[in-house]
């Protein structure tokens, strides 16, 4: 992947600059540093909202809306492990924004804003962050969450990124992990696995499952691994009728069974009602085996939640209000652990039930 100017000095935040993209004199007189020119050229103008300052200062000023709690999330991105060094820098930019989004959005949560820190090879190509900048700023106007700031700095590693989103619930309304009980429905928002899909389609093209696939569903299974579509719009039927939520990162019944765990209850999860595209559930007619990656392969970033049985309906009449189709897939019981069962009825194991960096 093209990296960095020469000129980039680390360690500085994102203040913009005086320098070589200034026209005045006195502009000239008092040029900044290479990383200065970096944030002044591509960060500043799309750091426009009032609470960035314009990005003249090492910090925002951010006030939470009255009668709320402040939610904050971080996500970090490596080039290698979270995206291919080649993908196109506008997907990386959306990607690194929405992973973020998303978690707001479990935890019930407007966005408020965000900060961006990002660590950049050398040399730099100008074409390369131009573009990541670009989609950055477009996604952050798309879903509410200004830029406020962060800060740019030089790598010999790969691209790596790392961004804080700042939400807001109204008082007391923070969706947690840890309030699942047994008597709960689980369900989960959209459909699962198509990430997990593009990513193997990307790695192993001739598999049998794919083979099966038209263009138009393959393209889909790629589209939704580059491009995660955070669930915003389903937060106000979270915080009104969920007891537990977290958003599907690291594999549907990984993350299911750490929900679980915090909760301190049982849980069962069926593959048979797990929500699949056409594109997924075409792939895994052709290859079977492929249901292992749909179900623990994550990158997914829907909503897993626990709601009170007779709160169902009307959790799903206010999600499909707000246009985001919700499936019940499980329930949980008095005990510990999730269970999985298959296709067959029959208990189901997993050789990994979600990604671990570790």
């Amino acid at each position: 992947m093209p990296g960095p100017d020469p000129g980039i000095q680390g360690g500085g935040d994102m203040r913009p600059a005086s320098g070589p993209f200034f026209s005045d004199a006195r502009s000239a007189m008092t040029a900044g540093s290479g990383e200065d020119d970096i944030i002044a050229r591509y960060f500043r103008p799309i750091a426009t909202h009032a609470e960035a300052r314009g990005l003249f200062d090492d910090a925002a000023l951010l006030t939470p809306p009255p009668g709320c709690d402040l939610v904050l999330t971080k996500d970090a991105l490596v080039a290698g492990v979270h995206f291919f060094a080649d993908d196109p820098p506008a997907s990386i930019a959306r990607k690194a924004l929405r992973v973020n989004l998303s978690d707001l959005a479990a935890k019930g949560a407007r966005p408020l804003g965000a900060l961006l820190a990002i660590a950049l090879p050398r040399p730099m190509d100008p074409e390369w962050l131009g573009a990541f900048a670009e989609a950055l700023g477009a996604d952050a106007e798309r879903f509410g969450c200004p830029i406020l700031g962060g800060d740019t700095v030089s790598t010999p590693g790969p691209v790596t990124l790392s961004i804080t989103a700042f939400g807001a619930v109204p008082t007391g309304g923070f969706v947690p992990r840890t309030g699942a009980a047994p008597g709960h429905a689980l369900l989960v928002s959209g459909t699962i696995g198509d990430a997990a899909l593009g990513l193997q389609l990307r790695l192993a093209p001739d598999r049998p499952g794919f083979e099966a696939l038209s263009a138009e569903q393959k393209a889909f299974l790629a589209d939704r691994f580059l491009h995660p579509q955070p669930r915003l719009p389903l937060a106000e039927a979270l915080r009104d009728h969920a007891a537990a939520a977290m958003d599907v990162s690291d594999g549907l019944v990984g993350d299911f069974a750490k929900m679980m765990s915090a909760s301190g209850c049982g849980g069962l999860v069926r593959a048979a009602q797990v929500p699949l595209s056409d594109a997924a559930a075409a792939a895994i007619a052709a290859e079977p085996a492929l249901l292992a990656d749909v179900l623990g392969g994550g990158d997914d970033y829907e909503i897993a939640t626990a709601v009170p049985h007779d709160a169902v309906p009307v959790f799903r009449a206010a999600a499909q209000a707000a246009g985001i189709a919700v499936t019940v897939i499980g329930e949980t019981y008095k005990g510990d652990g999730l269970d999985l069962v298959g296709l067959d009825g029959q208990p189901l194991y997993l050789d990994r039930r979600s990604f671990s960096h570790f």
